[in-house]
Parts: structure tokens; C-alpha cells; sequence
């Protein structure tokens, strides 16, 4: 570069308004006539920083942007966008509904119905619950029928109100009249059929005040309910007599009723027995029957026996 020559251009050349100044127009600067910049330059669009300066041919290409994952292509314009492009309408896609169900939620109906039949299960086992209850209320809180005492021929009741057991453990021998003790006046006879001691023995003239038979019976085995048994003959009319245990009346008239419906002053028919439900201590215990104030009477008496517990045979 020598002096006075500035170059191939000015900086009024490079500069791409100088043609708006007199300076600039007096050198020649001429309005561009394809675009900005130079005179007669061509407005080519390039990408920021594509330009080379120095170097001649076209500048190349910058390569396609790629936009982030997910994001649109910086060079993509949709349709709609560019002139005279037709607009889209948007069709809405329909959704997938749940398993069985309409639209995108859950099956709300079978939902329902499930839980309908939850509460029915729940609400008819409460009523079951409640109408068992009630019979088990019913069951446990209302009276019974009275208790009744069956009577059969030739069964007495027993003299006692106590309950009876079944459990039979200790069983005296059966004691015939003539191993009894007597009061006086009381004497044996053997000439009404029936009596069941040995040689068809029995107790009479009992019908008598103070008249009293006596019967030691030891080997009770422990402390407890007992039941005294007396076979006997009536005819007629019931009768009752008082029951003395080691020396002390044992609650109400032993019960002499004519359980064979024998007639009157028919004896032979009239054998049956009684008992009654004492309580007897361990060891050794004295029985009586005896012919007391208001008694009646009018019987034979055959034998005696003892069992354990409250027993009707």
C-alpha cells in the first residue's frame, strides 16, 4: 500500500449509509440496490457468524440446527403459519376409558354395585345377629313351664324338696322287718300275702300313738344326700307318718299314699313303697318311722334300704 492509496475501499465505502452524506456521495457511494451493505450488493441471509471475511465463492452452509429432546425444530413453521396456509381444526382424539368403564375414569358403576352389595351383606348379618339374639334372649330370660310331679302306681313323691341325683355309689343291704326294732305294742305277722322279707314277715299294730320302728344302719360312707326307701302296704285311705333321723323329725310326713288303689281293708293288694331324701352324716345313723300326733297310721311295713344321692329307685 502506498501513500494516497487507502486501499481497494474507503471506509466510506464500507460504510453501508454513505450514501446519506454529501462526503460519501461525492465519492461515489450509491444506495444498495439489492439489499444493505456495499453498493450493488446482493442481500443474501446468512446465519449469524457465517460470514468469512477475506475469502472469496459463497460462504458455506451452516448445518441444521437440531433442537433439544422434546423441543421443535428451530427451521419447522407449521402450516397454518405460512401464507395462505389452510387452518387445521383439531380433532380431539377419544380417550380410553377404564377397564369396563366410559371416559377416562374408573368404572364408577361396578364401583357401585360393589359397595351396594357390601351393605347388604353387612346389614342382613346384623339382622340375622339381632333375630338370634333374640331367641337367645328368649331362650335364657323366659319362665319355663311350672315343674309338675308325675305320679305313676305304685311311685310315691318324695318327702323331700331337695333335687335328686342320678349317680348311685353306695347301696345298703335290703333290711326285712323282723331286723328292725320295735316299741312296744308293735309286734310281726306273716299272714297277708305279698310282703316280700324273708318268710313273708311284716310290722304291724303301727296304727297306734307312739308306735315306732328303729333302724341302726352303720358303713355310710361319707357325709351327704341320701335316699331311705319303705316298702309297705295301705288299703283305703293315704296315710303319712313321721320320719325321725338321728333322733331329730325330718322335715314333712313321709308320704304313705295307697299308690296300688288297693280298697279298703284289701292289704294283700295294697304293697307299694315311699321314700325319702335325709341327709346322713359319715359312719353310723339312726332312722325311725313312728306313729305321731295327727299321723296316719294304718299300714304294714315290709322293709327298708338306703342308696346314695337323691334317687327315686
Amino acid at each position: 500500500m502506498t501513500p494516497g492509496n487507502n486501499g481497494a475501499s474507503t471506509p466510506e465505502d464500507d460504510d453501508p449509509f454513505g450514501y446519506l452524506y454529501a462526503d460519501g456521495q461525492a465519492n461515489g457511494a450509491q444506495p444498495p440496490s439489492g439489499g444493505y451493505g456495499y453498493p450493488n450488493s446482493v442481500n443474501r441471509v446468512r446465519p449469524v457468524g457465517s460470514r468469512q471475511y477475506g475469502q472469496q465463492g459463497p460462504a458455506p452452509q451452516a448445518p441444521p440446527q437440531q433442537g433439544a429432546f422434546g423441543q421443535p425444530s428451530t427451521h419447522y413453521a407449521a402450516p397454518e403459519t405460512l401464507p395462505g396456509g389452510a387452518p387445521t381444526a383439531r380433532t380431539p382424539q377419544p380417550s380410553r376409558g377404564g377397564r369396563g368403564g366410559r371416559g377416562g375414569g374408573p368404572n364408577t358403576k361396578g364401583l357401585l354395585i360393589g359397595a351396594i352389595a357390601v351393605v347388604a351383606a353387612v346389614v342382613i348379618g346384623i339382622g340375622i345377629a339381632m333375630i338370634s339374639g333374640d331367641d337367645d334372649d328368649k331362650d335364657g330370660n323366659e319362665a319355663g313351664p311350672s315343674p309338675t310331679a308325675t305320679q305313676q302306681t305304685g311311685e310315691p313323691s318324695p318327702s323331700s324338696s331337695e333335687g335328686e341325683e342320678d349317680k348311685e355309689q353306695f347301696k345298703s343291704p335290703t333290711i326285712d322287718a323282723k331286723a328292725l326294732r320295735l316299741s312296744p305294742g308293735v309286734t310281726t305277722a306273716s299272714d297277708v300275702e305279698g310282703a316280700e322279707a324273708d318268710g313273708g314277715i311284716y310290722v304291724t299294730n303301727l296304727n297306734q300313738p307312739g308306735a315306732s320302728v328303729t333302724w341302726t344302719v352303720d358303713g355310710i360312707p361319707k357325709d351327704g344326700p341320701y335316699t331311705v326307701f319303705f316298702r309297705y302296704s295301705t288299703a283305703g285311705e293315704a296315710q303319712s307318718m313321721t320320719l325321725s333321723v338321728n333322733g331329730k323329725p325330718f322335715g314333712s310326713k313321709l308320704n304313705m299314699d295307697n299308690w296300688a288303689k288297693a280298697k279298703d281293708g284289701d292289704f294283700s293288694k295294697g304293697w307299694t313303697k315311699t321314700y325319702a331324701w335325709p341327709t346322713l352324716t359319715e359312719g353310723t345313723n339312726t332312722i325311725s318311722l313312728s306313729c305321731g300326733e295327727g299321723d296316719k297310721c294304718n299300714v304294714l311295713l315290709d322293709q327298708v334300704w338306703i342308696k346314695e344321692g337323691q334317687v327315686k329307685e
